[in-house]
């Protein structure tokens, strides 16, 4: 990996540190797992509830085994500017249903879904303040959730054995000014000329990287920086769910 540049960012990191993380457990009472990741200034509530049946296309398939599904939303009072709420428009927006379902394929790559049985994980996450990087929090979040109503599964004896497979985290690159930065925050991410997100397990393995250039364009070199520096980011940040889980 080229060396890292130290010029300070707008909030006075180093180029390959992430904002400071930090999980609140059992935010939601209701829900079987919660927590609240703030990430800097980003705060997401991560709530999983878990519904004791499939839903129709795996009863009509004979599919065995379980379910995971995802929402993503954004309340109103999370950006500068009132975003008004799906329900009023009478749809979800192109770039909400991405996400979830981004958030989705990302937890169903850490679960066994036959393990689980024949039950349906439904884990919500909502942005309470956006500053850059809500999907890679969320997902990150999400897997505490999860990690927390599969722990009281067991304990109810629901289920016989840990359907989790591995840790899952995910964070955000980008090129800005010409440096490839870690973890970006709204400011970076508005004017980054390339942007990306990482999502990997603790075995090293990718599930999904999201790359584009923003009316630019980036180098080989440039992608492989970004990779090297979401690598590290991602490392650092399962463990500190492996931290919040103890």
């Amino acid at each position: 990996m080229a060396d890292i540049p130290t010029n300070p960012r707008t909030d006075g990191r180093k180029p390959d540190e992430l904002r400071p993380v930090r999980f609140q457990n059992g935010i939601a009472p209701n829900a079987s797992g919660s927590t609240l990741i703030e990430w800097g200034n980003t705060r997401v509530i991560c709530a999983v509830m878990i519904e004791e049946s499939v839903p129709r296309w795996m009863k009509e398939q004979g599919v065995a085994g379980g379910w995971l599904t995802a929402e993503y939303s954004m309340l109103p009072y999370a950006t500068e500017q009132r975003k008004q709420r799906d329900s009023t428009r009478g749809k979800v927006d192109g770039r909400t249903q991405e996400i979830q379902r981004l958030i989705g394929r990302s937890m169903r790559a850490a679960v066994d879904l036959e393990k689980l049985g024949p039950r349906t994980v439904c884990i919500d996450c909502d942005v309470l303040q956006a500053d850059g990087g809500t999907r890679t929090a969320s997902i990150t979040g999400a897997f505490v959730a999860l990690s927390l109503a599969i722990r009281k599964l067991l304990l109810q004896r629901k289920l016989t054995e840990d359907p989790i497979l591995h840790g899952v985290a995910a964070v955000s690159m980008g090129v800005c000014a010409g440096e490839p930065l870690l973890d970006l925050c709204y400011v970076e991410d508005a004017a980054a000329a390339a942007d990306c997100n990482l999502v990997m397990n603790t075995r090293s393995e990718f599930i999904e990287l999201q790359g584009s250039g923003e009316e630019a364009t980036f180098s080989e070199a440039e992608l492989a920086a970004l990779l090297a520096l979401g690598k590290k980011g991602v490392s650092e940040l399962l463990a500190a769910q492996q931290l919040a889980l103890r």
